[in-house]
């Protein structure tokens, strides 16, 4: 029976979304190859998804570029093709990590009244005696395509697409142009011959015209387009920083590694904004923390202010928890025997406790 019941129990933790488990509150820190019966979980650390949202500008020269300023006027028009990189916006979102210097280990012992214990898919403790969701990362922002130029040879005459050399064609088309903007100056005035009386329709017509003229004029201007890219990455700070380099960036090149010194860095600084007493130690409190080391361990975090900038620009300016600037407590083992069924939940990004309840 006894070996039926541990089986239950194995089975339990391996395909539970929470990995819930009926264990002791004997707890002591993880040793690989020694904690040979209970359930290991971790504190977390916090850490943080880093999401760079970007616009990227292709310019690119227009078939008849060499003609522009003989027929068009045009001076400085691109030559040859291009890219520009605009850096819009970094968010964080904050995360709970396990942290391999915070494993703990709950034995697991018959003849006891034992805790439920919920674990994250990353074994973080999420809550004992009571049933806590998992929190992910939400999905990352789409990336959009610009809309795309339209081909001007759409709005090409039959006599321009059978020019027998590329001037002849430039010359065509440039005349084409000046036509059409004839036409929309007649139109203006009211001198065409078909000239609606009704405003709305002739705003639609001015716009087609103006649109059919811009499409061929970016033969010789050139066209731009304009797509929308999203990268991510993940900053873990160790300790207060006042200069980590999350990434560099180039106008040129985009978002390079940090190591790329192609970009200039976009730089993270991370300040704590409050710190936690040092406890007096004495006779006593040591002796009461004795009892207590067998308990559940969990973070009590340091509110930290982040920053990041780049090009003397600030992207972010958000105060939050950090699990690590923080210290490591004991919930006394005496919530969880016989008499009691505490029900307690931690917050997965940094450890504490969100709920205690009796």
């Amino acid at each position: 029976m006894k070996r039926i019941l541990l089986t239950l129990i194995f089975n339990l933790f391996i395909f539970s979304p929470f990995h819930l488990l009926m264990a002791q509150t004997e707890v002591e820190p993880f040793v690989p190859g020694s904690t040979l019966e209970g359930v290991t979980y971790y504190l977390p650390r916090t850490a943080f998804r880093v999401t760079i949202i970007c616009e990227k500008t292709t310019t690119r020269p227009g078939d008849l570029y060499k003609y522009a300023d003989r027929y068009m006027r045009l001076k400085n028009v691109p030559t040859e093709e291009s890219v520009q990189w605009n850096l819009k916006s970094i968010t964080l979102e904050p995360y709970g990590k396990p942290d391999p210097a915070k494993a703990y280990s709950i034995k697991i012992k018959s003849k006891t009244v034992a805790p439920l214990v919920g674990l994250s898919r990353d074994g973080i403790l999420l809550s004992i005696n009571c049933d806590a969701d998992e929190s992910f990362l939400p999905d990352l922002p789409k990336p959009e395509k610009g809309k795309a130029p339209e081909n001007p040879r759409s709005y090409m005459t039959q006599e321009m697409l059978a020019a027998g050399s590329t001037a002849k064609m430039a010359e065509l088309c440039a005349q084409e142009i000046y036509d059409i903007r004839d036409s929309k100056n007649a139109l203006i005035r009211g001198e065409a011959d078909n000239t609606p009386k009704d405003g709305a329709q002739l705003k639609l017509m001015l716009d087609q015209l103006d649109h059919q003229a811009a499409v061929l004029e970016s033969l010789f201007a050139g066209t731009t387009q304009t797509d929308t890219e999203v990268f991510s990455l993940f900053y873990d700070p160790q300790q207060e920083s006042d200069r980590d380099i999350l990434f560099r960036f180039s106008q040129k090149l985009g978002v390079l590694d940090a190591d790329n010194l192609a970009g200039e860095p976009v730089i993270a600084s991370l300040k704590a904004m409050e710190t936690i007493p040092t406890s007096v130690p004495s006779e006593e409190t040591a002796k009461r923390r004795a009892k207590m080391e067998r308990g559940i361990y969990y973070n009590i975090p340091v509110r930290a202010k982040i920053n990041i900038k780049y090009g003397g620009q600030e992207f972010v300016n958000m105060e939050t928890p950090i699990a690590q600037l923080g210290i490591v407590e004991v919930l006394s083992n005496a919530l969880f025997d016989k008499k009691t069924n505490t029900q307690v939940t931690f917050f997965q990004a940094t450890g504490a406790t969100k709920d205690v309840m009796e």
